[in-house]
């Protein structure tokens, strides 16, 4: 295929510019890499075809290149924001043998240049683009609070979303998530001194412990649905009974049937001890991102191009969540995975494959051309 051809002689280059955006160090809410990172795509980007505007927000700014085109555009989605504190890596990018290591180099810098020398391939060999619209976000990692709203205005008039997050762990794409629900139980008791009169007192932390056993088994691990209180404080001196506890549950589940259900089995908790109370607040992050006819129709058209290069993918599912959930909790075709195949996401020694970088961009790139 010309277009695997092509990109393999590109290789040199594109780790070059993949090390130039890498090295520029992008936690979540470090305005100032995130700052520095937008700079590289901006002018990595902004000579390409189309128009890049951008919109500064509290947690960095969001750029979007639009390329015109007849009917409804295909929203292409990439965060280049990290959750690798600056200096985290021993060298922010290295080569190892076969491997490309640094923060963000997996997810999801490196899908970000495969989109770049995507777009490149095009304009080089006059192929033909469906109109796009291409979010640049720089808070996916921290709940996508300021690109949310652009994102779901921007899917409403798609045909077709492309997520730029990497393949699974067996290189395959994704067209399920789970959905991400955030919450904090709190328990509220009444201070009294331990050693003097503890019977006055209610002791929050116990009252918490109660609760925290009954939230567990709304679980069910059959159906995939987890609950995690993995966060829990409370109580202030040792002598003094806890007059107050909290805890932060994180709920994953594969249908928003299975959210609805732990959501009202947290609400419905009453206390144990007598004059305790109880606070819910939180909810869901992130709808669940469950499969449509549609969206497996789209990943078939991915398959199809995977063969002729190479690739043997299949409908992969996933525990955590990306943009994609809220692109595909509006009805819009979502196909997640399209980027870089690699590991050890938001580890220290997360990689791409750089052998494998040829292929998965013209996966990207014709699956373009096929929309």
């Amino acid at each position: 295929m010309e277009t695997l051809a092509w990109m393999q002689a590109k290789l040199p280059e594109f780790l070059k510019d993949l090390e130039a955006f890498v090295r520029r160090e992008s936690p979540s809410k470090d305005l100032k890499g995130l700052m520095e990172a937008a700079a590289f795509l901006e002018e990595a980007f902004g000579p390409l075809q189309g128009r890049l505007s951008r919109k500064d927000t509290p947690l960095g700014p969001i750029l979007l290149l639009k390329r015109e085109g007849e009917g409804a555009p295909v929203l292409v989605l990439c965060h280049y924001d990290t959750v690798h504190p600056r200096g985290s890596f021993p060298e922010p990018f290295r080569v190892e043998r076969d491997r490309a290591v640094g923060p963000g180099v997996y997810d999801m810098k490196g899908g970000i240049v495969a989109l770049l020398y995507a777009l490149r391939h095009a304009e080089a060999t006059g192929r033909k683009l469906p109109p796009l619209e291409i979010l640049f976000t720089p808070d996916e990692e921290i709940g996508s609070k300021e690109s949310r709203p652009l994102i779901e205005a921007a899917a409403r008039k798609a045909r077709a979303v492309l997520v730029l997050e990497p393949p699974t762990a067996e290189g395959d794409l994704k067209v399920a998530r789970k959905g991400v629900g955030l919450y904090r139980l709190k328990a509220l008791g009444k201070a009294a001194h331990q050693g003097v009169e503890p019977e006055k007192g209610v002791n929050a932390i116990l009252e918490l412990a109660h609760q925290i056993v009954r939230v567990a088994a709304l679980e069910d691990r059959e159906k995939g649905t987890t609950l995690g209180p993995n966060v829990v404080a409370g109580g202030t001196v040792s002598n003094v009974v806890a007059e107050e506890a909290w805890v932060e549950i994180d709920l994953r589940a594969w249908t928003l049937e299975e959210v609805k259900r732990v959501e009202e089995g947290l609400k419905s908790l009453t206390p144990i001890l007598p004059g305790a109370r109880l606070e819910l607040s939180g909810g869901l992050n992130r709808p669940p991102m469950e499969p449509t006819a549609e969206s497996l129709a789209l990943f078939e058209k991915a398959r199809t191009i995977g063969e002729a290069l190479g690739l043997s993918l299949r409908p992969g599912r996933v525990g955590g969540g990306s943009d994609g959930n809220f692109t595909a909790a509006l009805g819009v075709p979502t196909l997640d995975g399209l980027g870089l195949f690699g590991g050890d996401a938001h580890q220290k020694t997360e990689y791409v494959v750089v052998s494998e970088i040829p292929r998965r961009t013209a996966l990207l790139a014709e699956l373009l051309y096929a929309l």
